[in-house]
């Protein structure tokens, strides 16, 4: 064999191995796809134990699964609602400058200003403690104890009028017993089901439309669009 011929072996044997360390298979004899070559565990760190996955698996759902044992009254939320929520939500939930409100607003919500609180627009009481739980108080974050949890949980509920006593004790026993006033106007995202006739393999892309297309509305009308000549001169 010429040393033309050896070389080019050898360079042909040492990009086999090259391709198969890195995760690539030769080509087969009869000209079908190699499988692909099983997955190299990589030595670095390890599965995560149940006690670290709880850690992180704290959400709250609205059908009551994954609530804390716990129990705090409203007369307890108050003082603890005062002392590490006021500063940003305002002392009755009205909001502290540009922080969210969390109470008011009932009825504006088909206003041209609507206000989404808590009482207002939620749907769900399980979104309140589950949010408090995982990010409140700004700053200290999960630093709450469960009974501290749901009592300002039911101070906040209070203040929108959900829970009218304040001896009222919120558990995880009686949590789902809890219903916002607009939870009723929150529907499921049904268009798998009601909209699946109108889907099509291929998009129409032209003359969809059986009759000529009208405008309906105009941006102008409701005032996002700036009128001619009324808009700010830019230099």
């Amino acid at each position: 064999m010429s040393k033309c011929l050896k070389a080019l072996a050898l360079s042909f044997a040492a990009l086999l191995v090259l391709t198969t360390e890195h995760g690539f298979s030769a080509p087969r004899q009869d000209g079908k796809k190699a499988a692909p070559p099983a997955a190299k565990k990589t030595g670095i760190g390890r599965e995560a134990t149940a006690k670290e996955i709880e850690g992180w698996n704290i959400s709250v759902r609205p059908d009551g699964r994954g609530l804390p044992v716990g129990k705090g009254t409203v007369k307890q939320g108050e003082p603890l609602y005062v002392e590490r929520c006021a500063s940003c939500h305002g002392e009755f939930g009205e909001s502290a400058g540009r922080w969210p409100i969390l109470s008011g607003g009932n009825g504006t919500l088909k206003g041209h200003d609507p206000v989404r609180s808590v009482g207002s627009y939620w749907p769900y009481a399980s979104t309140l403690i589950d949010y408090i739980r995982r990010a409140m108080p700004f700053g200290a974050a999960q630093s709450l104890t469960n009974n501290e949890l749901y009592a300002i949980t039911a101070y906040v509920l209070y203040l929108n009028d959900v829970i009218r006593d304040e001896r009222f004790e919120l558990n995880e026993r009686n949590f789902m017993s809890i219903r916002l006033p607009n939870q009723p106007n929150f529907i499921d995202d049904d268009r798998e089901s009601t909209e699946k006739e109108f889907w099509r393999k291929t998009p129409c892309m032209t003359n969809c439309v059986p009759d000529e297309a009208k405008i309906t509305g105009r941006a102008q009308i409701i005032d996002v669009t700036p009128e001619t000549g009324k808009s700010p001169k830019v230099e």
